[in-house]
């Protein structure tokens, strides 16, 4: 995200874009490391916790900011606007599905499912109309982010349905929906930012590593999760 100021604007401008830069910046990188530390803490513990609760924190910091400015940018920016909402509404279901009692289901998990709904219709909006115009890679941001989003309303309204979600299932829906945020912020910035990296961590494998690092730690965590007994499983003894 590029913002700044135009020249000419007031001082007081100035130094309104400098702080929402680095608001989200560091939001964005205190989340990533706080992502990380939990994923790798046990779960349920003292770390897990703390770190999780800083994750949630530098996560709203970064995806308020950016869904809000992302729209004015004079850079054709405004599809981040799409990834920010949808960071957003991931980690604050996710930390909801951790704190609500199993079983229970709040206004708050009613009124979030109008997010993804929302990102999916966008998505088949431009499809029908801005995709005869423009080029669809110009848009493949959004595509993806509106396709993951009806997966995730789909879930949501099944939740809903069902008055509430306990067990392994709420397990999951809080990792998957942690993990994936962790990915939104990673992706960003190991990919999205290279350019701000240095040309020795730019040209080795490390970017990639750390980027797409949250997708197969969410996997390995959801597998362990939903399919206990096959997480257990080794290989038999001759």
């Amino acid at each position: 995200m590029n913002l700044q100021a135009s020249p000419g604007a007031p001082a007081i401008l100035h130094f309104g874009a400098a702080a929402l830069l680095f608001l989200h910046i560091a939001g964005g990188s205190v989340g990533i490391v706080a992502g990380y530390v939990t994923i790798f803490a046990r779960r349920g513990g003292w770390l897990h916790r703390r770190a999780g609760t800083v994750f949630f924190v530098a996560m709203l910091f970064m995806t308020v900011i950016a869904a809000g400015v992302a729209p004015f940018l004079n850079e054709d920016q405004w599809t981040n606007t799409t990834a920010a909402v949808f960071a957003l509404y991931l980690v604050t279901t996710g930390w909801a599905a951790a704190r609500r009692p199993a079983g229970e289901l709040g206004l708050f998990e009613r009124m979030a499912v109008l997010a993804p709904l929302g990102i999916a219709a966008l998505g088949l909006a431009m499809i029908s109309g801005l995709a005869r115009s423009y080029p669809a890679e110009d848009f493949a941001s959004v595509y993806i982010f509106a396709a993951v989003s009806a997966l995730a309303a789909v879930c949501d309204l099944r939740m809903i349905r069902r008055g509430g979600i306990r067990g392994p299932g709420r397990i999951a829906r809080h990792l998957w929906r942690m993990g994936a945020a962790l990915f939104v912020a990673t992706g960003s910035f190991f990919f999205g930012q290279q350019a701000f990296l240095p040309a020795p961590i730019r040209e080795s494998v490390l970017p990639a590593v750390l980027g797409l690092a949250p997708l197969v730690l969410m996997a390995f965590w959801l597998v362990r999760t939903r399919f206990p007994r096959l997480a257990r499983l080794t290989p038999a003894t001759p």
